[in-house]
Parts: structure tokens; C-alpha cells; sequence
């Protein structure tokens, strides 16, 4: 087999189960972290490490923001999470946050799955992080793009040229085509918001489980967070299946 073809194949089954990588992730990243407070690992206190757990936050919002920048402007059938259909592309999206950039969701799930490898405070942890994400999204981008060539050919690899992979190019910035749509963010997005707060409570949790028991609960920020963001999620679920989030795009 061509090795240009093995990669392609290896990045559409990556593709496929896409959403099966962020787990082992969350196991291996809970598994450093619970390490490094079982051992007591002492930082130094300051302005920086008192409020470390809201840095991380940032992070990961700013990928979540991306995606919401990329999604509230798509038409149907472009972005979105198409697991178990494999590649869609009704359009090729050039404008907006696909002019400056080829692959403006994996910028966005990197930076949310950053923030939450940033919460062990190891750097070999992150580093590791950032290695093998580009190396298994490496795989689906590239299959992705051999699909959009095949599909449009000469206008995807005239635009491609332009457009970095994956470092935003902010000079080469088109307005989007279409008008920003809250029901699409909002019925595509619901889970990432409710992911983010899930994570950060669980990993605040686990800490205060191991040092204090496993029936220890502390109503905190990160508590209510979680709460509040899964309350939303289900309420956004019950939308969606009612239909009341389609917007016809």
C-alpha cells in the first residue's frame, strides 16, 4: 500500500472515532495530575499560581471561542462534528475563519484540550500533548484535505496556497458569507461549554477526594460552574430535539 494512501486511510478511521482520543487523554492527564498531588508537589505561591486553574480556563475558552467563530458562520453540511457520516462538505468554506486558517476547529480543539492538559502543571505532560496532537490530527487533516480535492479541485488547492494549515495567516482575513447564526452554535457547540467546566470541576474533585475521601464535595466556583453548564446543556438538548434550533443552514 502507497503510503500516501495508508495515511489517508489512517486518517479517515482516525476521523471516525475521533471522539475516542480525548479520553485516553483525560485517563492519562488525571492520572499525572492526582500523581503530582498525591506527592505534594510544591510551586511557588504567587499571582500566577494562585489563580492558575482561571489561566488554564482562558485556554481553553479561546478554543471554544474559535469554534463558535467557525461554526455560527458555516452553511449546512461544512463544520460540524460528522463522526459517524465521515467527511461532508457541501461548500467549500473560504471566508471568515476559513480565510485564515485551513482547519479553524482543530486550532479550536487544540487550544480547549490544551487549557485541560495545562491543569497538571507538568510540562511533559503538554508537551507530550501538543506532540501528539499534531500527530494524530496531522492524519485526519490530511484525509479531510485528499476528500475536498477530490471533491473541488482546483479551487481548493488554488486557495489552499494561501491559507496556512493550521498557524492563522490575520492578513489574508474575508468577511464571511453568511450572517452569524446563535441556533447553529448553540445546537452544534452545546457539548464543548459543558465539556470545559465537567473537566476543570472533575480534576479540582479528584484532588480534594484523594486528600480528604472520596465523599468529600466542596461547593466552589467549579462546582456551580459544572452545574450551571450542564443544566444548560440538557436544556439546549431538549431544544434541539424538539427542532427548535434549526435555523435552515
Amino acid at each position: 500500500m502507497a503510503l500516501r494512501k495508508e495515511i489517508r486511510d489512517q486518517g479517515n478511521y482516525l476521523f471516525k472515532h475521533r471522539s475516542y482520543f480525548p479520553l485516553l487523554f483525560i485517563v492519562v492527564g488525571m492520572v499525572v495530575y492526582l500523581r503530582k498531588e498525591y506527592m505534594k508537589v510544591d510551586t511557588d505561591q504567587s499571582w500566577f499560581m494562585d489563580h492558575y486553574e482561571f489561566i488554564c480556563l482562558g485556554v481553553s475558552l479561546i478554543g471554544f471561542f474559535v469554534r463558535c467563530s467557525t461554526i455560527g458562520y458555516t452553511p449546512k453540511n461544512t463544520s460540524g462534528r460528522n463522526t459517524k457520516e465521515g467527511q461532508i462538505a457541501d461548500e467549500l468554506n473560504t471566508r471568515g475563519m476559513y480565510s485564515l486558517i485551513r482547519h479553524p476547529l482543530y486550532l479550536g480543539n487544540f487550544f480547549m484540550w490544551l487549557g485541560v492538559a495545562m491543569l497538571t502543571a507538568n510540562l511533559w505532560f503538554v508537551v507530550s500533548f501538543v506532540f501528539l496532537y499534531g500527530l494524530y490530527y496531522e492524519r485526519i487533516m490530511y484525509a479531510e484535505e485528499s476528500y475536498l480535492i477530490k471533491k473541488f479541485g482546483s479551487r481548493y488547492t488554488d486557495w489552499s496556497k494561501d491559507t496556512p494549515a493550521f498557524i492563522p495567516n490575520f492578513k489574508n482575513y474575508r468577511k464571511p458569507g453568511y450572517s452569524f447564526s446563535w441556533k447553529k452554535v448553540l445546537k452544534k457547540e452545546k457539548n464543548g461549554i459543558a465539556a470545559i467546566f465537567l473537566l476543570f470541576w472533575l480534576f479540582q474533585w479528584s484532588s480534594g477526594a484523594m486528600q480528604h475521601g472520596i465523599a468529600y464535595l466542596e461547593f466552589g466556583f467549579w462546582f456551580y460552574a459544572a452545574i450551571i453548564s450542564s443544566i444548560v446543556y440538557l436544556f439546549l438538548k431538549v431544544l434541539k430535539k424538539r427542532k427548535l434550533l434549526e435555523d435552515g443552514r
